[in-house]
């Protein structure tokens, strides 16, 4: 070859390539559409089944995108859309011809010869025209759409937005607007049925054009049996099925999951850790006593069901759904909403005193009239015991016990445990709430209370199996995504990795197990098959919030009833309207039997059986207990007194007016005498100290008798009556003695005598005054106080 031809040859090839060049820069120049369509929110079930969707912002029922089409939907697609969609590089030439050929025939448009590949790009480049220079484009990039997916990751694309009909788009929403479940459950005849859809979708309606509808999808059940996908048998049962009609609801199993869902994962596709059954059964139950309440006037009810091993929801009823009475504010979500706690939280007072050796499980604490810094509390019975087991005054949920433990941990201590616990909704210090915290001055929300319970449950359940090393997993954020792993959740609590002991908890559990159950429940623990559930109620005041939480080494139920309005009603209580579905739902779980004693951290400790302190050498009875640690740290019994009798055991005497030989020494349980004065009451075998035989000297300062009202420096404040008069004030104390006669002084001024009861009325004038009492023996009390002007 000659030189010249040789340039001529070079020049040539420069030109292919700067041609080739200049095409594939035009080639890649055309911009790959990406799908930004919004999608419905879903929920799933831990097995994957359909909890409830919304539809997109658009209007339109479209599920997120699908990883994989389902088996029959992509054979039944492929053979009547793209019968080589497994062979062609994106585009089928003779597809296309024949397309054209037929399209000159008809002197129209009869036939696309578009690939799926090709729809799957005019689906994304949704409202263009369909003009020849927009089919070239299509053309090009559906090789380009061939060169970045795959054959199977095109068919989920085309799976999940190819138009159904109506607002439908995408196979898993058609499958459960036509058909009610999901597409990998259909027929072949369902599948056939949504897979000629697409094709005309404006033409061929659900409910209409059955006759070229039935058509169609017989005519792909032919080429599904000519193809071996489908035998004759099934081929003749597919073609009897009926068409669908209508689209169907969606299934709204968890309806308030998914708004909560919305907030945090709009347009996602969430496999949550609810188990369907369970939650059904949980509808039916929580409806069932819906009902039942809503005859009360009581119009909203949740509950939550947490399994122990990882804080996972088994179970979520948001609130009571009643169609044609929104104005209850049914949509609420009230597991989320902050709510009075009423006595909810004094489990966690219980164990905090155990675990700092405050109090021991049996240990006397007072039960009396109580009047702190204008704050009185009282007993829902409104009757007090004067003293009380600290084990029982949980299990009985006594308001006055519960209040003076408070006094004695420490407000604000308490204040920071919750916190630590988990409890987000006490935004205000401490002084806010005051006493009043644990009884309600705080709001809670299920969410939290049923975290804080199963944390519990989670410690006793895991720590003795791991060698009592206490782990932050514990205590952590309840869950109910699967396989959480987001950084929100792994935050939970874990600064806070020993919160309680198993011990502790352990002995606080073991009270509640004494709770006195629903009439339906009585006599559980006589039935061998009766599950062991720790259980607490609580009531806020007014009425208006009942709750009630149970626990046991599977799971946490925590249920709620009242009105989201706040409105009370007689008779909502924790016990009453909280308490029977929880146990109907633990009916219907397999509980896990009971927790194992954690061994290693419970001591075996003499304590007196009549006080619960610990033994001391005065208690003439004392019983082996365990306890934690820390409950060494309790003072020993301080009601055991040893006293001297004489010879008869009817007086007391001392070595003024008897012969100490002739004394017989005697420990006597003594109670202070308010204490003492509510005491006897509930209990007649309580023996008060004898008196004094005449002619003993030097008897002992110890009062027998109290103030119960005013405390010390008291200021009190008399309202106005309906005169303009200044109101009166009524003072009250106890005397060992019930025969006694008790006379009242106000800045030595007598004011009048009580026998029996003692409680005198006075009207003093505004300022400071002194308030004395002078029994019949001469025996006498003082105390200060002010009335305060109404100014």
């Amino acid at each position: 070859m000659s030189v010249t031809g040789k340039l001529l040859e070079i020049r040539r090839r420069c030109f292919v390539l700067a041609g080739l060049a200049v095409l594939s820069a035009v080639y890649f120049s055309i911009h790959l559409p990406a799908f930004d369509n919004p999608y419905s929110t879903a929920i799933y079930s831990n097995e994957s089944i359909l909890l409830g969707a919304k539809i997109a912002d658009d209007g339109q029922w479209r599920f997120p995108p699908i990883v994989e089409a389902p088996g029959k939907f992509s054979k039944a697609a492929c053979l009547f859309e793209d019968k080589h969609f497994y062979y062609h590089p994106g585009f089928n030439p003779f597809s296309i011809l024949r397309a054209l050929y037929q399209n000159l025939r008809e002197g129209k448009a009869v036939s696309g010869g578009s690939t799926l590949t090709m729809q799957v790009v005019r689906l994304a480049r949704k409202g263009k025209p369909r003009t020849v220079p927009e089919k070239i484009i299509e053309l090009i990039l559906a090789t380009r759409l061939e060169i970045k997916y795959s054959k199977s990751e095109i068919l989920a694309l085309y799976a999940s937005h190819a138009p159904f009909g109506g607002n439908v788009v995408g196979i898993e929403a058609a499958s459960w607007r036509y058909f009610g479940r999901a597409p990998q459950h259909l027929s072949w005849s369902e599948t056939a049925a949504l897979a000629v859809l697409p094709n005309a979708p404006a033409l061929i309606f659900p409910g209409r054009n059955e006759v070229a509808f039935l058509r169609k999808r017989n005519n792909l059940l032919k080429k599904l049996l000519d193809h071996g996908y489908i035998d004759t048998l099934t081929f003749d049962l597919a073609c009897r099925e009926t068409l669908p009609g209508r689209p169907k609801e969606l299934p709204q199993t968890a309806p308030h999951l998914l708004t909560s869902m919305i907030k945090e994962r709009k347009g996602e596709r969430t496999i949550t850790t609810i188990e369907h059954q369970t939650q059904l059964l949980l509808n039916g139950i929580m409806e069932r006593h819906s009902e039942q309440l809503s005859a009360n006037g009581i119009h909203n009810a949740a509950a939550l069901i947490v399994r122990v091993t990882d804080g996972s929801v088994a179970g979520y009823y948001g609130n009571t759904r009643v169609k044609g009475e929104e104005e209850h504010g049914n949509d609420v979500d009230v597991i989320r909403a902050p709510r009075s706690s009423g006595s909810i939280l004094k489990p966690f007072l219980y164990a905090a005193m155990l675990e700092e050796g405050g109090i021991l499980p049996q240990t006397l604490v007072p039960d009396i009239p109580v009047f702190m810094d204008g704050f009185s509390p009282q007993n829902y019975t409104l009757a007090y015991d004067g003293a009380v087991k600290a084990g029982k005054s949980l299990s009985r949920s006594l308001n006055v016990p519960a209040v003076l433990m408070l006094s004695e941990f420490g407000v604000a201590r308490f204040h920071h445990l919750l916190e630590k616990l988990g409890m987000k909704t006490i935004g205000f210090p401490p002084d806010h709430y005051g006493l009043s915290l644990i009884l309600g001055g705080a709001e809670v929300t299920l969410w939290d209370l049923a975290q804080i319970y199963s944390g519990m449950a989670r410690v006793l359940a895991h720590v003795p199996g791991r060698g009592y090393h206490y782990s932050p997993e514990d205590f952590c954020e309840l869950h109910c995504i699967a396989n959480d792993t987001s950084e929100k959740r792994q935050e939970g609590l874990s600064r806070y990795a020993h919160i309680f002991s198993a011990a502790s908890i352990w002995l606080t559990f073991e009270a509640l197990l004494e709770v006195n159950r629903p009439e339906n429940e009585a006599g559980w623990q006589y039935f061998g098959s009766s599950d062991r559930i720790a259980w607490k109620t609580g009531t806020s005041f007014g009425f208006r919030d009942a709750w009630a939480v149970g626990v046991t080494p599977g799971y946490v139920v925590a249920v709620w009833a009242g009105n989201a309005d706040g409105e009370g009603r007689p008779g909502l209580t924790g016990v009453t309207a909280a308490a029977p579905p929880m146990f109907e739902i633990f009916r219907m779980l397999n509980t896990g039997g009971w927790f194992k004693p954690p061994h290693n951290e419970l001591f075996p400790a003499a304590v007196c059986r009549r006080s619960g302190f610990l033994a001391s050498h005065n208690c003439p009875e004392a019983d082996t207990v365990f306890i934690t640690e820390k409950g060494f740290r309790t003072k020993p019994c301080p009601y055991h007194k040893i006293i001297h009798l004489d010879r008869t055991g009817t007086y007391r005497v001392n070595s003024s007016c008897e012969d100490p030989l002739e004394m017989i020494r005697s420990s006597w349980f003594i109670l202070p005498p308010v204490m003492e004065y509510y005491y006897k009451l509930k209990n007649p075998g309580y023996r008060t100290l004898p008196p004094f035989r005449g002619g003993c000297a030097d008897i002992p300062a110890d009062s027998p008798m109290a103030f119960i009202y005013p405390d010390p420096q008291a200021k009190i404040y008399l309202p106005l009556d309906v005169y303009g008069k200044k109101g009166k004030v009524v003072f009250e104390a106890a005397h060992r003695d019930p025969a006694t006669t008790l006379f009242w002084h106000i800045d030595q001024i007598f004011i009048g005598f009580t026998k029996g009861l003692h409680q005198k009325s006075a009207n003093p004038e505004y300022g400071d005054h002194i308030l004395t009492v002078v029994d019949s023996d001469g025996n006498s009390i003082s105390r200060t106080f002010s009335i305060v002007s109404g100014k």
